[in-house]
């Protein structure tokens, strides 16, 4: 199959002007990098977070660079509560309100089912699913309190849906986002809360070189109806109509980012 070349970067149109996000594993690198830097196109006004500081730092300080005072950054393990708790304190006082919350924390790995010990599972779950409950569980007592309403966007995989070999614990992790994130809509309406979730498939970026086989990325390239896996910004732009007012009706929905057709 031949690629198709990934399409021209589209230019924000303001759907954000105004909003204050607060976006996990926003380090640069990938979805979470991405989400921020089109946020800030979009309009709005950014916390981003990280368990990585040095790289988190390095890209606040590029970001900030081209939105000058709209984008602040704070180390945040979303394993750790205090530190969950910290993270979404610091968003009200950096910026007076929170209206936007996007969960991208994640965690993979390969290994055989039979072969998996429960450090593996249970990290890969943790950080995963428990991060993500950790997150949308804060998002929720403030947007509770503050009564403005306001939308969650979770990161989940099509792995959620689809079987593959090596990945029990994050397919399990990643379908658990998915559970998450309808029940937690279903409590979020009284508030006015929206709570979303995307499905990508395969979005590329250099950590996930560093941790996959050339073979698997060929293969899961070779399943893309595109022949090409997606540019973490193209993830980015379904979580900005998530996050924006062309999407107030959606809540408890998945969203599948992929051309996967198998």
């Amino acid at each position: 199959m031949t690629g198709v070349e990934s399409p021209e970067y589209v230019p924000g149109h303001g759907l954000l002007e105004g909003r204050t996000a607060v976006i996990t594993a926003a380090a640069g690198a990938g979805i979470g990098g991405a989400t921020a830097r089109r946020f800030l196109e979009e309009g709005a006004r950014v916390l981003i977070s990280d368990a990585h500081a040095r790289r988190l730092k390095e890209y606040e300080a590029e970001l900030a660079g081209l939105h000058p005072g709209a984008v602040t950054a704070l180390p945040c393990d979303v394993t750790d509560e205090a530190q969950v708790q910290a993270l979404f304190l610091a968003a009200a006082r950096e910026h007076g309100r929170l209206d936007i919350v996007v969960n991208n924390a994640g965690l993979g790995g390969t290994s055989a089912l039979a072969d998996m010990s429960d450090e593996q599972w249970s990290r890969v779950l943790d950080v995963t699913l428990g991060g993500t409950f950790r997150c949308v569980r804060a998002a929720l007592r403030l947007f509770r309190e503050s009564g403005h309403g306001g939308v969650i966007v979770n990161n989940s995989s099509v792995v959620g849906w689809r079987a593959q070999a090596g990945q029990a614990h994050y397919a399990a992790a990643k379908a658990g986002v998915m559970a998450l994130t309808r029940c937690a809509a279903i409590e979020a309406a009284e508030y006015g809360v929206r709570v979303n979730a995307v499905a990508p498939s395969l979005a590329m970026h250099p950590h996930l070189v560093k941790v996959t086989s050339a073979e698997l990325l060929e293969e899961l390239t070779a399943r893309e109806a595109f022949g090409r896996y997606a540019e973490p910004w193209e993830v980015a732009n379904a979580i900005v109509f998530l996050a924006s007012g062309y999407s107030s009706y959606l809540t408890g929905e998945v969203l599948s980012v992929s051309s996967q057709h198998a």
